[in-house]
């Protein structure tokens, strides 16, 4: 237990200290969890900031998005607090990651953009071609680019660092991507409303496999090298497996009704995920 219950652990990284960082989504917090178990809770002052996904940016810091108050949040390692406006308060940051151009790339839920904000909080926008698209995770790329889960699109879109945006549909109707990743080869997502995980190559050919339980509601996705993919399948309290070849296994929560949401991999091959309902579950 990291937190009660309505505190909400959602999205997670591992920070350049070896520590899981974990953001609250109810409560509006971020909290470090080191190798012991130890917390240390850093709240942000704005009980509903929303606060969504999480990243280490290249100055090792921790990056987050703000979804409710249009914000993104910066956090050092000594536990000192920035936030950054964006322009359209409405916007619904959600996903973020760092850019091969040293800044970081997020996606705005509500308003159709992907955004880019520098070390020192300079923000640009990019508009999608696609309308009511409702961009969610987002992930670097082998190919130097940006990846993006555009979940009402059934959709993946792509966006250099130029800005040079490119989309590729779903061959399942009502796929409904959240959750992206990449594995250093291939890019891999969740496909919440199908019951699937994806792959897309960097040439933009899609692989779809599907779960056991075509009702499991797979959201986040993590990997800990090629061929070697860890998600998180919301509705049945799993925690599951894919490898290159596209097998899938995996495991049950003890917890009942955990809600696995966030997922990472610690650098010893330790998988974490976040449960919604107040924990961090660990799979050796």
């Amino acid at each position: 237990m990291i937190a009660d219950d309505a505190a909400g652990p959602y999205g997670m990284t591992v920070g350049p200290d070896r520590a899981l960082w974990v953001t609250f989504t109810h409560s509006g917090e971020i909290a470090r969890v080191d190798a012991r178990g130890d917390v240390e809770i850093f709240d942000l002052g704005a009980p509903a900031a929303q606060p969504a996904l999480i990243t280490t940016g290249p100055d090792s810091a921790l990056w987050f998005t703000r979804t409710q108050d249009g914000r993104i949040g910066r956090l050092s390692l000594g536990g000192r607090l920035s936030e950054f406006a964006l322009p359209d308060p409405g916007s619904g940051p959600y996903g973020i990651a760092a850019g091969s151009d040293g800044a970081l790339w997020f996606t705005q839920l509500n308003a159709d953009r992907i955004g880019r904000i520098t070390l020192d909080g300079d923000v640009t926008e990019f508009p999608l071609p696609v309308a009511k698209a409702f961009p969610s995770a987002l992930t670097a790329g082998p190919d130097g680019a940006l990846w993006f889960a555009l979940n009402q699109a059934n959709a993946i879109g792509r966006i250099t660092t130029d800005g040079e945006v490119r989309i590729f549909d779903l061959p399942t109707p009502g796929a409904a991507p959240v959750g992206i990743t990449s594995d250093g080869e291939a890019i891999w997502f969740a496909e919440i409303g199908a019951g699937q995980i994806g792959r897309i190559t960097t040439d933009g050919t899609v692989d779809e496999f599907p779960l056991a339980d075509r009702a499991a509601r797979p959201h986040a996705v993590t990997a800990a090298g090629p061929g070697d993919v860890y998600f998180t399948e919301w509705a049945t309290n799993r925690i599951g497996h894919i490898d290159g070849d596209g097998t899938v296994s995996g495991w049950n929560l003890l917890t009942p009704r955990g809600e696995p949401h966030g997922i990472a991999v610690t650098p010893d091959g330790t998988v974490w995920a976040a449960l919604e309902i107040g924990r961090v579950a660990r799979l050796s």
